[in-house]
């Protein structure tokens, strides 16, 4: 059982890189020099959505549920967390793009994506998300879908910590 949930992960990247589905987003990333270079710019969509796992009490949503930008331009959206327990909790953030051919093209430069976010019982916080869209981003991609799923990873966060005093 623990070898063929091991085996998952390998094999939902493969499926993903051929269908297009689920757009990884690695990052921090940056714009190649080539990208750089580019001086014809267009507008393109961005949207975004949030969404928590079923197990994740948490307010999260975007301040803007869309923004037109311009591609190789920095640009900024500001994402709002609230811990309506009343306990401390940490919260991971799984980010996705679609068309999945686009995530190559959208270069994240700081994200909550990239840390676990901990918030004590009703906490509230707004963070930022800076990225660039390639200039290079393909014609026919004309909107960009950028997707956020928070889960709840408290009790994984501790049992780690418990196995490393081990």
């Amino acid at each position: 059982m623990f070898a063929f949930g091991w085996a998952l992960v390998p094999i939902y990247d493969v499926f993903c890189e051929i269908t297009g589905l689920n757009g990884k987003v690695t990052g921090p990333s940056y714009l190649s020099e080539t990208s750089q270079d580019m001086t014809v710019h267009r507008e393109v969509l961005i949207q975004f959505m949030t969404h928590n796992n079923e197990s994740m009490p948490w307010t999260f949503k975007s301040e803007k549920v869309q923004m037109r930008i311009k591609t190789g331009s920095q640009q900024e959206a500001m994402f709002v967390f609230e811990n309506t327990t009343e306990k401390e909790m940490t919260g991971q953030v799984i980010p996705s793009v679609s068309p999945g051919r686009g995530a190559e093209f959208f270069h994240k430069t700081e994200c909550f994506c990239f840390e676990q976010q901990t918030l004590a019982a009703g906490e509230r916080i707004e963070l930022p998300v800076r990225f660039i869209v390639d200039p290079a981003l393909p014609k026919e991609i004309g909107s960009l879908s950028l997707g956020y799923t928070l889960f709840d990873i408290t009790d994984q966060l501790k049992r780690n910590q418990e196995l490393a005093k081990l």
